[in-house]
């Protein structure tokens, strides 16, 4: 919400991703040196580093910045949101979430893969241990992806907008945020309360899938030894931590390429509209008068180029090669609802799960899902977002009374992309205490003691999270169709059917 008021010269979102990215790193690399930091600091005073005192302090300080490091997290990845549906056209939201995906996925990847070597024999200048050289390293790639980002995309001067609405103290700032709440277009709020549910079901596999594959790697040899000694147990658990962890390299890898042959396999939702005409070409950011009859329909000025021969005849050609491995009955909306019920299917497949091997197949299934998990709904409330926006700016034909609205600018706003994706999170981050609050009467009854073989609580709480993605499945069906939305009329590139 703040960022949809900000009217700097700098931009919108810009402010806020660099904000959020300068604390995030700060956090970091004062998370990595917590323990110099403060018992260097006590010791000024005296204190011995190797006191309790000191330890506690040690521990209450990293605590603390692991909640500014979650806060400043949320900053930049909400801004990096907006920033995409501010600056893409609506016909080109779905591609690039899907990018955001691809990218994300690399950054796993390498991540996982990074946790695997021993970087302080490598880089031993960015700090003693393995933790100190990769938040290092991750502070300056952020850093680096950031600055690129932000000086080679260039968003709308937000001083052209009407004035930003005042508001006075965190008493009206939350009033405002729950008449956002209440005045949430219809897609959206299904979007949120789909969202709501699936990630009560996804956060129990995020949170307790390594331990779940290390289970299955630790039980034979608890019963091939019930008497191990404390020490034994830690070691075969720190086998199995490694186990674990590869799981998710695989898993990490699955999503990569599932985010990569997805959105060839599915339709998108939006086409740029064909041009016909000559016509000046405009950025997505563009203002021009609204639409009248026999003027550019509403949304084609997403797509116009100076007609060049080459380019359009290769163009066209790649296009119909691409045509060709669609699959033209699945939409985003069926591939969402298709990724809640596998994730369901893969979470009842846990009863015959015996080995390493096969659980390390299990998770990376789960990757496709969880491609689909991080885009559809993403790629859905962006194209929703920056249509509105194209009424609001008098790009497209409002077709019906609450497209008119949102045309006068009487709609309250409560469709503005920080609102929205403020609000989506909220969506995704509380089902994390309800997730946390089951899987923990869950291991209240199921949970033996450590050390003893047969313990398979982990499991029923990852079939706790199949349960709630049917019901996220369920609640799909009634997201709508971009054929069966009436409120955008034809002013704007949609899909032919």
């Amino acid at each position: 919400m703040k960022s949809d008021n900000c009217r700097m010269r700098l931009g919108k979102r810009r402010p806020f991703i660099i904000g959020g990215a300068i604390s995030t790193i700060i956090s970091l690399m004062l998370l990595a040196w917590a323990k110099e930091i403060v018992g260097g600091f006590l010791g000024l005073f005296g204190a011995d580093p190797e006191s309790a005192g000191v330890k506690n302090s040690v521990l209450i300080f990293a605590v603390a910045f692991i909640y500014v490091l979650d806060f400043a997290i949320n900053v930049i990845q909400a801004g990096i949101r907006a920033f995409m549906v501010d600056c893409t056209p609506t016909h080109q939201q779905e591609s690039a979430n899907a990018w955001m995906i691809r990218m994300s996925g690399i950054g796993n990847i390498l991540g996982y893969l990074a946790g695997n070597v021993k970087l302080p024999d490598y880089l031993p200048f960015l700090g003693g241990t393995q933790f100190k050289v990769l938040c290092a390293i991750a502070s300056f790639i952020m850093a680096l992806t950031v600055a690129i980002s932000c000086s080679s995309v260039h968003e709308r001067d937000p001083t052209f907008d009407s004035p930003a609405e005042v508001q006075e103290g965190v008493l009206a700032f939350f009033k405002s945020l729950g008449r956002s709440v209440r005045k949430l277009p219809p897609q959206i709020r299904k979007v949120c309360e789909v969202q709501f549910f699936a990630w009560i079901g996804w956060f129990p596999f995020l949170f307790y899938i390594t331990t779940y594959v290390g289970e299955i790697y630790v039980d034979p040899k608890l019963e091939a030894n019930p008497n191990m000694t404390d020490a034994e147990i830690d070691q075969i658990w720190e086998e199995a931590t490694i186990v674990g962890t590869r799981a998710l390299l695989v898993f990490a890898i699955t999503t990569f390429a599932a985010s990569v042959v997805l959105p060839f396999i599915i339709p998108p939702t939006f086409e740029a509209p064909q041009h016909h005409g000559a016509n000046t070409p405009r950025t997505p950011m563009t203002p021009m008068t609204p639409a009248t009859p026999g003027s550019i329909s509403g949304g084609s000025y997403f797509a116009l180029k100076p007609e060049k021969s080459d380019p359009v005849a290769k163009s066209s050609a790649v296009s119909a090669y691409l045509d060709v491995l669609q699959i033209k009955s699945l939409t985003l909306r069926r591939s969402w609802i298709i990724s809640h019920l596998s994730f369901a299917f893969l979470m009842v497949l846990t009863f015959f799960v015996k080995s390493t091997l096969t659980a390390t197949i299990l998770v990376a299934l789960i990757g496709i899902p969880w491609t689909l998990t991080n885009w559809a709904p993403f790629a859905l409330i962006s194209s929703e977002i920056s249509k509105r926006e194209a009424i609001r700016r008098g790009l497209v034909r409002p077709a019906t009374r609450d497209a008119s609205l949102i045309a006068a600018g009487e709609d309250d706003g409560a469709d503005q992309a920080g609102v929205v994706l403020g609000i989506h999170n909220v969506a995704i981050a509380a089902p994390q205490v309800i997730a946390t609050l089951v899987s923990s009467i869950i291991f209240k009854w199921l949970q033996k003691p450590r050390g003893t073989p047969g313990d398979n609580s982990v499991a029923w709480v990852l079939r706790f999270g199949g349960c709630c993605a049917l019901i996220a499945a369920y609640l799909t069906l009634g997201v709508k169709e971009e054929k069966d939305d009436p409120e955008f009329g034809s002013g704007r590139g949609r899909r032919n059917s």
